[in-house]
């Protein structure tokens, strides 16, 4: 396949604040809903996100097939219509099957591709780089690369970041390190035109202060409205109001993170959005973590009424 080298393209304006890392809904026959994904794409779209994170962390990528990766692109694309970037999961531990998936990717209509450092193998800095160098190569679409060391026991090196970033096939990084520190560290070296965004909400707003320019969310499924407004207050100057929505998200984020995606798709399914279906090894939440997730959500809710009035 011949790659057509490109500028990168405007970014900034989409790959920023609250984007949504979509569960994968599944029916009683362990198939893919996709009624209900396609309104958990509309739902997004309607609250303001700018893009679509769909087949990654949250959508459970490592259970699904490959048409069925490139089933959740279709549908994201059709409901979308344009109106928001489609970013596809497309990371793998094996890099031909990585290049395999961004091609499929592309093909099915995404705007971009997600690729997580290469998983169990435990692969030096070089050999990182090789893999997305490769995976760059097979697509025209742009790369957001994903570092969450906790899940690859690897993680990317700051050196390596800085060596992709400067290429115009790499627009920006999922950064899942937990570390606001390492923002600081490293934006004062990258292009100006990178996008740094962390995956993790409680730490969210601290890491967009300082610099970043969003987050891969998962509570964004469940409150968008209220992620949408925590961005905006910051981008406009009004930290306290931004602070204020953030500490009421911090407690249900927590609990999202601790069962992730089970906790995500059991809160979708008392917001009658999905089933809470998952697929093994991952199994549904037991009685105590299903209650207490259940309270957190009444809280906000509780709390959002009571700012509305």
């Amino acid at each position: 396949m011949t790659t057509k080298v490109t500028a990168k393209p405007d970014s900034a304006k989409w790959l920023s604040g609250f984007i949504p890392d979509l569960p994968t809904p599944f029916n009683h026959q362990d198939e893919i809903d996709t009624d209900a994904f396609g309104r958990l794409c509309e739902r997004q779209i309607a609250a303001g996100a700018s893009a679509l994170v769909v087949g990654e962390t949250a959508g459970e990528s490592s259970t699904l097939e490959p048409a069925e990766r490139a089933q959740l692109v279709r549908i994201a694309a059709r409901v979308a219509r344009n109106r928001v970037r489609i970013i596809a999961g497309a990371g793998s531990n094996a890099t031909d099957r990585a290049v395999t998936f961004a091609r499929a990717a592309e093909a099915a209509g995404a705007d971009a591709i997600m690729s997580v450092v290469p998983y169990y193998n435990k692969p030096m800095p070089q050999g990182i780089a090789a893999h997305f160098r490769a995976v760059a190569a097979a697509t025209t679409l742009p790369v957001i690369l994903h570092d969450i060391p906790a899940r690859t026991v690897k993680g990317l090196a700051d050196e390596t970041l800085l060596e992709l970033a400067h290429s115009p096939r790499f627009i920006g990084l999922r950064d899942g390190s937990s570390d606001v520190a390492r923002l600081r560290r490293l934006r004062p070296r990258l292009p100006a035109t990178f996008r740094m965004l962390t995956g993790d909400d409680t730490t969210s707003l601290a890491y967009m202060a300082v610099g970043g320019d969003g987050c891969i969310s998962l509570v964004s499924n469940i409150a968008p409205d209220l992620c949408v407004a925590v961005a905006r207050h910051l981008r406009e100057g009004r930290l306290y109001q931004a602070r204020e929505l953030h500490q009421r998200l911090v407690p249900l984020a927590t609990l999202l993170e601790r069962e992730h995606p089970a906790a995500l798709k059991f809160a979708l399914a008392l917001l009658g959005f999905m089933q809470p279906a998952t697929r093994l090894p991952i199994v549904q939440l037991n009685a105590s973590a299903k209650a207490e997730l259940a309270q957190a959500m009444t809280d906000i809710a509780d709390d959002y009424l009571a700012e509305a009035h």
